[in-house]
């Protein structure tokens, strides 16, 4: 892509710049054209998948993509980064910093997250384990927001990935511009506290604490985009009554000092289980257009689509349908992006490359058996070049 630099003196880091991206001496435009590939550490960690590592990175850089999400976190467990509260497996942060340098060598941005929501590779779970077994009096996984036990546990892990010198590139984490943006959490939500007081402190805390370590990257929250109490006359937008109550809340987390990009996920296949097609489609359109037009007129700043997929895994959609949800994700952002409305991106859940079929949930987009949607990445690549 034309918005790629073309030597290596020109690899600038990403800034905002209002409610778009640039990048570069000359400010040149910056779009999201991304993926996840949350896996990318723990297969890093075994030289026998690492290898699917760089094809992962290698095979998005040819159909023209620019950016991957992906963990940097793993918290107990197998291929553990961090084993315990402050301390870290040396093998596992080696594992990282590969995947930070092949993705450099592929012109790849990385957006990294530091933790997760769900229980898969720990996260806040985790935290609240850890808290038990050092006598901490705890009774809920939304503790992690409060407690401030867990908080230490997570700057201090924090502190340790922003402060990392990569041992392949000798740099820093906090100084590399292939990281695009720092990600609080995966998919935080807090049940508990629906009034949202809860999250927003954290929130406002964490990303200050990030900034105090990483002046030079972005940071985004994570947060799946749901409207809350702050707009109550928005509630009617989110998939389901439930969903205004979890704790999280569209504007006023992004509101929070620190906070660069508005981050909203996609997935009307398990929003709205028994919905047609036409439905979702409608769905996709309506949820786009009033996050777009909030991030750029009351929040000024970029969105980013973090997670946007369609599962094949029940056989209720084709991969003809799922083509049809990715271009209307694409056409919606590119529409306002042409009309100089908004920056920021799209970044697709999620692509694997041939050999790790076993991790596929659903929904897996392998380019080798699917040229159409290799084809489809690859055209809005074309349509993004400025």
């Amino acid at each position: 892509m034309s918005q790629e630099p073309d030597a290596e003196e020109e690899w600038a880091a990403v800034e905002g710049r209002g409610a778009h991206l640039v990048t570069g001496a000359a400010e040149r435009p910056f779009i999201i054209h991304g993926f996840n590939t949350y896996w990318l550490m723990s297969f890093a960690a075994d030289e026998a998948t690492r290898p699917r590592v760089t094809a992962a990175i290698a095979e998005a850089a040819g159909a023209g993509l620019n950016v991957c999400r992906t963990w940097a976190f793993a918290d107990g467990g197998y291929h553990a980064l961090q084993t315990a509260p402050f301390c870290y497996d040396e093998e596992v942060f080696q594992a990282l910093d590969f995947v930070v340098s092949e993705a450099r060598r592929y012109k790849m941005r990385l957006i990294l997250s530091l933790c997760n929501n769900w229980e898969d590779y720990g996260g806040k779970a985790q935290y609240v384990r850890w808290g038990k077994e050092a006598g901490v009096d705890l009774t809920s996984d939304d503790d992690f927001f409060s407690d401030p036990t867990l908080k230490g546990y997570y700057k201090a892990f924090v502190e340790a990935v922003l402060s990392r010198i990569n041992t392949i590139t000798n740099e820093a984490y906090k100084d590399d511009p292939t990281i695009l943006a720092w990600e609080l959490i995966n998919e935080p939500r807090c049940p508990s506290d629906p009034s949202g007081d809860t999250l927003q402190a954290w929130i406002e805390e964490m990303a200050s604490y990030v900034k105090s370590i990483d002046t030079m990257h972005l940071v985004e929250i994570g947060i799946e985009g749901y409207y809350g109490p702050s707009t109550p006359e928005l509630l009617l937008v989110n998939p389901d009554d439930y969903s205004g109550h979890v704790g999280t809340d569209f504007i006023r987390n992004h509101q929070a000092m620190g906070i660069d990009l508005a981050s909203v996920h996609i997935y009307s296949d398990t929003w709205l289980p028994d919905s047609t097609e036409e439905s979702h489609v409608q769905f996709v359109n309506t949820w786009m257009q009033q996050h777009i037009d909030d991030a750029a007129n009351l929040l000024a700043m970029p969105i980013v689509i973090g997670e946007f997929g369609l599962s094949l895994k029940d056989g209720k959609f084709e991969n003809e349908f799922r083509e049809t949800f990715m271009q209307t994700v694409y056409n919606n952002f590119l529409g306002s992006w042409e009309s100089g409305m908004i920056g920021g991106g799209c970044l697709l859940w999620q692509l694997f490359p041939e050999g790790a079929e076993h991790m596929d949930d659903g929904y897996a987009v392998i380019f080798a058996k699917s040229p159409s949607t290799f084809n489809l990445l690859a055209n809005h690549s074309r349509k993004l070049e400025c």
